[in-house]
């Protein structure tokens, strides 16, 4: 392998809570690294202290990382390594990571990530959830209107859906939630790792009922909910009304060969392909 002479970008996932939630690859490399780029420096620098790492920190957040990023590229492109971390878990998700991690890409920039916690992971496993498909929307936008148009979008995932939730707009998103994808089953996951971890389980009203009785809430909270169970159900449910005369004149006139419509028709009908062709091309012939 040919001598690098940039130096390398390493994102270092830190704990979410508990201090002692760290590899001892994630140690060694921030005590490798010749800075540390982090959201928050106050906050790093208190895990910092308690593994007695001492590195310049450098302040890269969502306001600045436009400017900020520039000036991390021109370290790395003169050959210092640079850990990255955010507040607490994986860089990159819901924070300013991504930028750098692009912008890095584009300047021909080793990048690199030291593996850890996952909110987002261990709220859905405690969920209780079906973990086989699962999408992730991280934090809503704060602007109703955008937020309940987001939602609307998700009313016939199939998949669990995984949310992030801010305490002060806790109870009015899950009203939006509700609004939008009726009251289904959910677990609100708050304060994982740390000593108050507490695991909320049973459908969104529950959840605006639990919560609305608390004189405050607090903590960062992942939301877990069920997916739409019966959209695939009601769309197969349509599309088995339609003749297949009628569901392949559909595909057909949409600008789809006959081979691509059967394979859509099979699909939206939930059989296969040969039967379609029995059905449909045999009787023509």
């Amino acid at each position: 392998m040919e001598d690098r002479k940039t130096g390398t970008l390493s994102l270092v996932a830190t704990p979410i809570g508990n201090l002692e939630d760290i590899s001892f690859r994630a140690i060694k490399t921030l005590e490798k690294s010749d800075f540390i780029a982090a959201e928050d420096t106050r906050h790093t620098l208190k895990l910092l202290n308690h593994y007695d790492i001492k590195k310049p920190l450098i302040s890269y957040f969502e306001h600045n990382k436009k400017q900020r990023g520039e000036a991390l590229i021109r370290l790395l492109q003169e050959g210092a390594n640079i850990a990255l971390v955010t507040d607490a878990g994986s860089p990159g998700i819901s924070d300013p990571g991504e930028d750098i991690v692009k912008l890095a890409i584009q300047n021909n920039i080793l990048v690199t990530m030291v593996p850890g916690p996952t909110a987002s992971i261990m709220g859905l496993v405690l969920s209780g959830l079906s973990c086989d498909r699962f999408c992730f929307e991280g934090f809503l936008p704060h602007d109703r209107k955008a937020r309940r148009k987001r939602l609307e979008m998700l009313e016939t995932e199939e998949r669990t859906i995984i949310f992030y939730l801010s305490p002060h707009r806790t109870l009015e998103v899950l009203g939006d939630v509700q609004d939008a994808l009726g009251n289904r089953t959910c677990a609100i996951c708050r304060e994982l790792t740390k000593k108050h971890e507490e695991i909320l389980r049973g459908t969104i009203e529950e959840m605006i009922t639990e919560l609305s009785e608390r004189e405050s809430i607090k903590g960062e909270m992942v939301l877990i909910v069920e997916g739409n169970l019966n959209a695939f159900k009601e769309d197969k449910d349509k599309w088995l009304s339609m003749s297949i005369e009628d569901h392949m004149k559909l595909y057909l006139e949409s600008g789809l060969s006959t081979k691509e419509a059967m394979k859509r028709v099979a699909l939206d009908r939930g059989t296969s392909k040969r039967d379609i062709y029995s059905q449909y091309c045999i009787r023509k012939e």
